[in-house]
């Protein structure tokens, strides 16, 4: 198979899986605003909140990923700063940050972003009868903020379910992509993943998932590509139909 736009690709499917960063969302505001939003905040939450059923899981998520029962909250604040300098994924880290950036975008100081093609696109797919979903290594609590606390309000009337590392595992293992299908209750060749990461495709297609890559000028993974998969610039390059529904668009790519 070779590199290939999505101009002359029709899916038949029921659903969308969508990744945000790099995806719906650019990397560079959650690296910008959201990561240094976290850093400042983390000491209070372990702090203050160390009893918070949430938050004490995570934090003995860290001390097993350490090898440390008995970290206090010093060490476990700079691991999960040394974690934010990586990028890692790691599930705890995911979830502290979702307890932060929930609040921040309650209280009003943060406000997601989406790339300007996102939201009319997800519109009408939600109006043709898709059902959209959201897996994001981010925590569920971050993704509902996130939808909660668009620029054009609450739209999490729009995704039928939030998946993560946590309840779903790993983006780039196949087995992942089909605890998500199961608890859809469809069948993975009806389901469309989303996502600018090939390994993340990669993982869907081997789970019998549909799967696009999206390409964005400025992300990290622009120059990289999506390997063989088929690709699109926007979310208007994508062309869909299903039993529910039609929503279709000219490639952009």
């Amino acid at each position: 198979m070779t590199l290939r736009d999505t101009e002359n690709s029709t899916y038949d499917v029921d659903a969308v899986v969508l990744d945000i960063e790099g995806t719906t969302s650019a990397t560079g505001f959650v690296v910008d605003v959201l990561y240094p939003y976290s850093r400042s905040r983390f000491g209070a939450l372990l702090s203050e909140r160390s009893g918070d059923p949430e938050v004490a899981r995570a934090v003995a998520q860290v001390r097993e990923l350490i090898g440390d029962p008995d970290a206090d909250a010093v060490l476990v604040e700079k691991t999960l700063n040394t974690w934010l300098d990586e990028d890692r994924k790691a599930t705890p880290l995911k979830t502290l940050q979702g307890v932060i950036w929930s609040e921040g975008f309650a209280r009003g100081d943060l406000v997601s972003h989406f790339y300007d093609d996102v939201l009319p696109r997800l519109r009408s797919w939600h109006a043709a009868g898709l059902a959209l979903y959201v897996y994001s290594s981010g925590s569920v609590a971050a993704q509902r903020a996130w939808f909660a606390s668009t620029p054009e309000g609450d739209l999490t009337s729009l995704v039928s379910g939030f998946y993560d590392t946590e309840n779903a595992g790993a983006k780039q293992e196949p087995e992942s992509y089909g605890r998500i299908a199961a608890a859809t209750g469809r069948e993975p060749s009806r389901l469309l993943f989303l996502s600018d990461r090939p390994g993340e495709l990669d993982a869907a297609l081997a789970a019998g998932w549909h799967a696009v890559g999206i390409r964005r000028p400025g992300e990290p993974y622009f120059e990289q590509g999506v390997g063989d998969h088929a690709q699109a610039g926007t979310f208007d390059g994508i062309s869909i139909t299903s039993t529910t529904g039609t929503s279709s668009s000219r490639s952009t790519t």
